[in-house]
């Protein structure tokens, strides 16, 4: 923990946004920064919802403990819905209160004496809980030791060179990627596959934003041939339904999945899930159910159309204003490049000089320095309103 550099990355934006405010108490702040979903859940959501709640005040409809993987309907569904012909069925699936959530439960599967790779930049979870975990060693220069920082950038097209990297145990992929928007075509992702294949590394993959690809780039890692036996994917429904607040995700532990000496996976991840986790609320899984039915489906999908549009938006106000602007196709996020200035600079000057918080670069990694992300997720009056700001700032 000693290891830890100040405070995790968002509540550090929080508290500078909190200064901010306490100075300037008439600021009409619009937060772009911290990706937190803004649009109402759903009608048929929550209505499932509202009925599974009721039903736990009577006798007939109560239960308590579930089953600590989820339910089974769900499951199949998660199934059927994402990885239907993908060798993937309901028993590889683990239910739980949100992804985030399910990356430190993978990393008490991998223990302290891993050596663990990550995208440059990349979500800051997977770094935090390594060094948590003791996987790390000290820091310096923006970056712990005992980690492959695999450089994702626009010179190598977001995707690492993977003869870099010096045989990681895990490996961290994140597509499309939070923070640079990109998303791995399928000539990226079999590099990846057949690198891990070779050398014996699992591959966490952290799915998302898969809803959001609108390209012909993999959903799924296991769309490619052999990831069954070296990938693990994690997914939400944080950004699909507006389920940032009501935590449901899903971890996929293929049966083909071996450690080196042959024991399956799946069965020590059931083991952890089964010792640390009580399974995810009864009502949220109602929910979940819901937004994989016809009507949840085309209305997760209506609330990701109203965020690409968002996103368009803010691609076009940085695009007119001269900038480099990279992601937002297959993804919630813009990520502008800043030439020569500091990611932590640039967010204070947007933020002191036209009220809009966005996230630095550099919180994302070394690779992140000279960069902001510009987040999608926010009422579309408000998104308007700070790309005018914005015009206005770098005009």
């Amino acid at each position: 923990m000693g290891k830890l550099q100040a405070g995790y990355l968002f509540p550090e934006i929080a508290r500078r946004r909190a200064a901010h405010l306490s100075k300037n108490p008439d600021a009409q702040v619009i937060s772009l920064g911290i990706g937190d979903t803004t649009e109402p859940i759903p009608d048929v959501i929550t209505n499932a919802m509202a009925e599974r709640a009721r039903a736990l005040s009577t006798v007939e409809g109560y239960s308590g403990y579930g089953a600590e993987q989820g339910e089974k309907k769900l499951r199949s569904a998660i199934a059927s819905t994402y990885y239907k012909g993908l060798g993937i069925d309901e028993s590889d699936i683990f239910v739980s209160d949100g992804a985030k959530c399910d990356i430190s439960r993978l990393q008490v599967l991998f223990g302290s004496g891993v050596k663990i790779a990550v995208q440059d930049p990349s979500y800051p979870a997977y770094v935090d809980s390594s060094v948590i975990m003791g996987q790390t060693g000290l820091y310096d220069n923006q970056r712990y030791a005992s980690i492959e920082y695999m450089r994702c950038d626009p010179q190598n097209g977001f995707f690492p060179d993977l003869s870099l990297i010096s045989n990681a145990d895990v490996i961290f992929f994140c597509s499309p990627n939070n923070p640079t928007g990109s998303a791995a075509s399928r000539e990226q992702l079999t590099q990846l596959v057949q690198y891990a294949k070779k050398t014996g590394s699992i591959i966490v993959y952290d799915s998302a934003y898969a809803m959001y690809i609108s390209d012909d780039s993999p959903k799924s890692i296991y769309e490619i041939d052999g990831a069954r036996e070296v990938a693990i994917e994690i997914s939400s429904f944080s950004k699909y339904a507006g389920f940032t607040g009501v935590r449901l995700g899903w971890t996929v532990v293929p049966k083909e999945l071996l450690f080196s000496d042959g024991f399956p996976v799946a069965k020590d991840f059931n083991r952890i899930v089964c010792t640390c986790f009580n399974g995810a609320s009864n009502i949220a899984q109602a929910g979940g159910l819901a937004c994989l039915s016809p009507e949840g489906l085309k209305a997760m999908q209506s609330t990701i159309n109203f965020y690409k549009e968002n996103t368009q938006i803010i691609m076009d106000t940085f695009t007119k204003l001269g900038f480099n602007v990279y992601g937002g196709k297959n993804a919630p996020y813009v990520w502008v490049h800043f030439p020569g200035r500091s990611s932590w600079d640039v967010f204070a000057e947007i933020l002191e000089k036209a009220n809009v918080v966005t996230t630095p670069g550099s919180g994302f990694g070394p690779g992140g320095e000279g960069f902001v992300r510009v987040s999608a997720f926010g009422h579309r009056e408000n998104v308007l309103e700070a790309s005018r700001r914005m015009s206005q700032l770098y005009k």
